[in-house]
C-alpha cells in the first residue's frame, strides 16, 4: 500500500517484546572475539510486531555502532520491576542461570532500568565485527545470518539490533536484496498466517496470531520482556484499520532505460510554482522500477495467464491482441466473467485447462497516466502535448509522473507543456476537513445556502470563485464562514462599482466619445492606470497567478476608483449638465473602464460579467463589425499603447497629488472634528511649499483650463489656493493647519478655513458668485450656465 494512502492516528498501542536469538557461530573474520561466551551468547532484539518473527530472515546491525557483550546477572538479590498489565517479565529472565547478550553499548543503562536487572559489560566490539555471525531462528531453528543494515539502525530505541523480516518491511526488503536473503511472507490476503507459518496457521496476525507468537517465544525462553507500546502506526485511510505490510509477486516496468529522457523532458516543462520542478525531479531521478500491478477487486485487469502447475506466465503479442479485441467490444469486465478458453486465442484453446487467469489489476496511476493517449491522441480539436496539467502537490509522485513516464516510454516526449500544482483546502483554523469533526465546507451549500439561511447563507458561485482566486494556491488554503463573509463583502463592492459605471453611462453612446488628446489630464491619468491594470492582469493570467489578479482588482476598485476617481467624478457627472464636455469626457473614461473590467473579471466571475454584459447601455462592436452577444465573445481588451505612454513626469506628479490629497483629507477631518466644517465642500484649502517647481504646478492647477483638473475638484472642496510665501496675517486667520512630507522629499504646509461665499443650492459648492444672478440668485456661476440653457417646461393645458 502506498504511504500517501495511509494515516497515522494518535493512540495506537502495540504489543512489543524484547527477545533473544541464540548465536550458533561467530563470524569467520572475528578472530574468536566471541568464542568465550558460547553456548550462552544471544542477540537481543526489540519489535512492535511480534507476528513478523516467523518471517525473520536475519538480524541487522549498524557497522559503525559500538556493541557490548553483557552478562545478565542472576535475578536472585536483584530488584526486578513489578509486573502489571502494561509490562511483563519473560521466562528467560526468571529461569536462565547464565546469559550473555549483545546490545548497543549506548543502550546498556536504558535496558538495565527497563528490564530491572544488572547488565555487566564483558566485551565491546563494532557492528562490522558481527557481520556473518549465525543464529538459530527462535521458532523453526533454521540458521540465519547477522547482516549490516542502513542508517535506520540507531540507539534511539530498542537494542541497536533490528529483527529483519524482508517480507514485511521496505528497509528489511532492501537489506535482503543486498544479502540474497529469502523473502518470507507467510500471511494470506485475509491477514491470516498461511501453512508456511506452521503452528500459527489460520490465526489472524493482528489478533490471536500476534499473541500466539509471543506466548510461544516465551515458552522457548526467548522473551526478555513484553510491554504495551503507544506509538504512531499506519492505518488505511479508507477503512481506518491498521495495515499489514507483506511482500508479494508483482509486475514491474523498468524505468532505467528512459529515466534520463524523462529528466530532460522535466527541464523543458514550465512548472508552476517553479519550485515544483525540484519535487518531481527528485522523485523521478531515484526511480528505477515502477510496480504496475495491484491486488484489488476492481480496476483494469492485467491480461496474463498462469500455468496451473509451473505458474509460468503466458502473455505475448498474440494473447494481448486477442484480449484487446474482446475488451474493445465488451469492456474490461469481460476478463472477469469470460472463461479462460474464450479469452485465449485459437492457438492455445486446446490447452485452456492448463491455465488460469491472473487476478492482479493495473496500478490506477498507469490508467490515469495513459489518459493523454485516449484524450489528446483521439479527440478532434485537441493537440499534443496538452497546454496544461492541473492537480494537487501529491501528484508529483502520482498522475504527473505516471503521465510523464508512459509518454516518454512510448513517444519520447512529455505529454504536457506546463503543470500547475496546488495545496489543499483547510478550515479557518488550519485543520484538515473531516466529516467527523463537522468542519467540512460544502461548495454546494456555499452556492445555494443551507436550510438555515442565517447560519449558511447562499453566496452564489461567483463568491466561491472569487475566494479561489484570492488565495495563493501553491500552499494550503483556509476557508470558512468568516472568510466567505469577507469575500461576499468584496464581491458586493466590485458589483457596486460595476453598477456605478452602468448607471452613469445610461445616456452615453460611442458617438459621444471625447478624443484622448482633448481629455482632461485627470482622465488621461485614469486611462493610464486602467491600462496598467489590464496589462498586469493579463500577465498574471498567463502565469496562473490568480491571487495577484484578485489583489490588483481589489486595490484598483477600492483605492483608484471608489476612493479617488469616482469620488472626484461625481460632481461633473451629476451637476455638470447632461451634454457638458466634462461629463462626456468622464463618461468616455467610464465606458473604457466598464468594458475592460467586465472582460478581465469574466474568467473568475462569469455570472457577474455576463449580468453586466446583458445590461450594457450601449452597443459594443467588435473589430470585424459584429456584435458580441455574450461577454466571452467580446475577446480580451487590446492594450492601448497611447494610454500607456502617459509621460513619466506626469505619473510622478499625479502620485504626488494623490498623496497630497490624502494629507489634505487628514486636515479636513481635524477641522470637521473641531466643528469648523461639516462637509468638505464647506472648506477652503491653502497650500504652501518651498519647492518652486511643485508650487508652480499646484498654482497652475488652481486655475486649470478644464474644471475637472482643478485642485478644488480633486480635493472636493469649494476653493483651493496656493500661498506663494508665508504671510503671518493670513496664517493667523487659518484655524487648522499642518506640515507634511510628500513623497519623502517635498514639505507642504496645508491649511483649512471656512469656504468663501454662499452655498449653491444645486451643487452645494460655496462660491462668491451665489446671489449675483437675478434669475437664479441661489446658484453659482457653473450651475447658472447649466440651468440657463435648459428649455422651459411647457405649461399644462387648462380646460
Amino acid at each position: 500500500m502506498c504511504s500517501f494512502l495511509m494515516q497515522y492516528p494518535e493512540g495506537h498501542v502495540s504489543r512489543s517484546i524484547y527477545a533473544i536469538f541464540r548465536i550458533l557461530s561467530a563470524s569467520p573474520t572475528s578472530d574468536g572475539l566471541l568464542k568465550e561466551f558460547f553456548p550462552d551468547l544471544c542477540l537481543a532484539i526489540w519489535t512492535t510486531t511480534p507476528w513478523t518473527v516467523p518471517a525473520n530472515a536475519a538480524v541487522a546491525v549498524n557497522a559503525k555502532l559500538q556493541y557490548a557483550v553483557v552478562e545478565v546477572q542472576s535475578l536472585e538479590g536483584v530488584s526486578v520491576i513489578p509486573e502489571n498489565k502494561e509490562k511483563r517479565i519473560g521466562n528467560v529472565l526468571k529461569e536462565q542461570k547464565k546469559l550473555f547478550i549483545i546490545v548497543a553499548s549506548d543502550l546498556v543503562p536504558t535496558l538495565e532500568a527497563k528490564w530491572g536487572t544488572k547488565l555487566v559489560v564483558k566485551k565491546t566490539l563494532l557492528g562490522s565485527d558481527l557481520e556473518n555471525c549465525r543464529y538459530a531462528h527462535p521458532i523453526d531453528n533454521r540458521e540465519c545470518p547477522v547482516v549490516i543494515g542502513g542508517d535506520y539502525i540507531t540507539t534511539e530505541s530498542g537494542t541497536g539490533l533490528v529483527h529483519t523480516a524482508p517480507g514485511h518491511g521496505q528497509e528489511d526488503f532492501v537489506t535482503a536484496l543486498k544479502y540474497g536473503l529469502p523473502i518470507l511472507s507467510p500471511v494470506d490476503d485475509d491477514g491470516k498466517f498461511t501453512e508456511e507459518a506452521g503452528r500459527f496457521s489460520g490465526l489472524h496476525v493482528l489478533g490471536d496470531g500476534n499473541g500466539a507468537v509471543v506466548n510461544y517465544l516465551d515458552e522457548q525462553m526467548s522473551v526478555i520482556m513484553e510491554e504495551s507500546y503507544k506509538h504512531k502506526y499506519p492505518y488505511d485511510w479508507r477503512t481506518k484499520k491498521p495495515t499489514i505490510f507483506r511482500a508479494t509477486e508483482q509486475w514491474f516496468a523498468s524505468v532505467e532505460g528512459f529515466r534520463q529522457a524523462a529528466m530532460d523532458a522535466i527541464g523543458q516543462v514550465k512548472w508552476i510554482p517553479p519550485q515544483a520542478v525540484n519535487r518531481i525531479s527528485a522523485m523521478t531521478s531515484s526511480r528505477s522500477d515502477w510496480c504496475i500491478s495491484r491486488q484489488r477487486t476492481w480496476g483494469v485487469p492485467i491480461p496474463v495467464f498462469y500455468h496451473v502447475e509451473s505458474k509460468e506466465p503466458l502473455m505475448n503479442g498474440e494473447t494481448i491482441d486477442h484480449i484487446k479485441s474482446i475488451i474493445s467490444q465488451k469492456g474490461s469486465d469481460a476478463w472477469w466473467y469470460m472463461t479462460v478458453e474464450d479469452l485465449l486465442p485459437d492457438k492455445y484453446r486446446a490447452k485452456a485447462s492448463d491455465y488460469e487467469k491472473g487476478t492482479d489489476t493495473m496500478d490506477v496511476w498507469f490508467d490515469s497516466g495513459s489518459s493523454w493517449a485516449a484524450v489528446l491522441g483521439k479527440r478532434n480539436g485537441l493537440g499534443f502535448p496538452a497546454d496544461l496539467y492541473l492537480e494537487g502537490t501529491d501528484q508529483h509522485r502520482g498522475w504527473f509522473q505516471s503521465s510523464l513516464l508512459t509518454c516518454i516510454a512510448t513517444k519520447g516526449k512529455s505529454p504536457y507543456s506546463s503543470v500547475v500544482t496546488h495545496g489543499f483546502v483547510l478550515d479557518e483554523k488550519g485543520s484538515k476537513m473531516s466529516k467527523s469533526l463537522g468542519n467540512v465546507v460544502d461548495p454546494q451549500k456555499v452556492i445555494e445556502g443551507g436550510k438555515n439561511q442565517k447560519e449558511a447563507p447562499a453566496y452564489g458561485a461567483d463568491v466561491l470563485r472569487l475566494w479561489v482566486s484570492s488565495v495563493d494556491y501553491t500552499g494550503d488554503v483556509l476557508i470558512g464562514p468568516q472568510v466567505l463573509r469577507q469575500m461576499s463583502d468584496i464581491y458586493r463592492k466590485l458589483r457596486g462599482t460595476l453598477r456605478f459605471l452602468l448607471a452613469n453611462l445610461h445616456d452615453w453612446s460611442v458617438g459621444n466619445s471625447v478624443s484622448y488628446d482633448d481629455l482632461p489630464i485627470i482622465d488621461q491619468y485614469a486611462l493610464f492606470q486602467l491600462e496598467n491594470v489590464v496589462k498586469n492582469i493579463k500577465e498574471s493570467y498567463e502565469n496562473y497567478q490568480f491571487f495577484k489578479i484578485f489583489q490588483i482588482i481589489q486595490r484598483f476598485v477600492i483605492v483608484d476608483l471608489s476612493n479617488f476617481y469616482f469620488d472626484v467624478a461625481k460632481d461633473r457627472l451629476y451637476v455638470g449638465g447632461t451634454t457638458s464636455f466634462t461629463r462626456r469626457s468622464c463618461q468616455t473614461v467610464l465606458s473604457a473602464h466598464l468594458l475592460s473590467i467586465v472582460r478581465v473579471i469574466a474568467p473568475i466571475l462569469p455570472h457577474l460579467a455576463e449580468d453586466v454584459w446583458q445590461n450594457l447601455p450601449f452597443q459594443y462592436t467588435l473589430e470585424d463589425g459584429s456584435t458580441a452577444e455574450f461577454v466571452f465573445e467580446s475577446k480580451w481588451p487590446m492594450l492601448n499603447e497611447r494610454w500607456l505612454a502617459f509621460p513619466v513626469e506626469e505619473i510622478d506628479f499625479w502620485e504626488t497629488i494623490l498623496e497630497l490629497r490624502t494629507e489634505v483629507n487628514k486636515v479636513l477631518e481635524v477641522a470637521r472634528t473641531g466643528k469648523l466644517i461639516g462637509s468638505s465642500l464647506e472648506a477652503k484649502v491653502y497650500l504652501h511649499t518651498g519647492d518652486a517647481s511643485l508650487a508652480s504646478r499646484l498654482h497652475e492647477m488652481c486655475a486649470a483650463k478644464t474644471d475637472a483638473d482643478t485642485l478644488q475638484r480633486i480635493f472636493i472642496t469649494s476653493q483651493a489656493e496656493v500661498i506663494p510665501s508665508f504671510e503671518n496675517e493670513l496664517i493667523e486667520k487659518i484655524p487648522y493647519s499642518g506640515e507634511y512630507l510628500i513623497q519623502q522629499k517635498d514639505r507642504v504646509w496645508i491649511g483649512v478655513s471656512y469656504a468663501e461665499g454662499l452655498k449653491c443650492e444645486r451643487c452645494w459648492n460655496y462660491s462668491p458668485q451665489v446671489g449675483s444672478f437675478v434669475e437664479h440668485p441661489t446658484l453659482c456661476g457653473r450651475c447658472y450656465n447649466v440651468i440657463a440653457v435648459q428649455p422651459l417646461p411647457s405649461m399644462a393645458a387648462v380646460s
